[in-house]
């Protein structure tokens, strides 16, 4: 299982997903991250249906799903961020390296997080 310690951690830009109860909270969450420099661009998707299991119950609800993009030596200052505002008392938080890109754009996400 990995960890924050694992040695094969990445360094490159990162695509960081989170989902959020309604579409004002995810603005506000995404003019937070932008405005602090933590991510160079976020995507709010329409809503979605989410169905999972929490305290041994089944759960359905409606949540919209949010892509970050950022640099991994912004990741704990986004995790922070996300978990200080987030409604959820366990909220999603899953980073996936980029490790391919236009070199132009990849440039772009570390020049806005710098």
């Amino acid at each position: 299982m990995a960890n924050d310690d694992d040695t094969r951690r990445h360094d490159g830009p990162l695509l960081v997903l989170t989902t959020w109860p309604d579409a004002e909270g995810a603005r506000e969450l995404a003019r937070t991250l932008l405005h602090r420099r933590l991510a160079a661009c976020v995507n709010i998707l329409p809503p979605m249906t989410s169905l999972y299991i929490w305290d041994g119950s089944e759960e359905c609800g409606e949540e919209h799903q949010i892509f970050i993009k950022t640099t991994s030596a912004r990741f704990d200052a986004v995790r922070d961020a996300v978990a200080e505002a987030h409604p959820y008392e366990l909220a999603e938080l899953i980073a996936v390296p980029i490790v391919r890109g236009s070199p132009g754009y990849l440039q772009w996400i570390d020049e806005s997080t710098s």
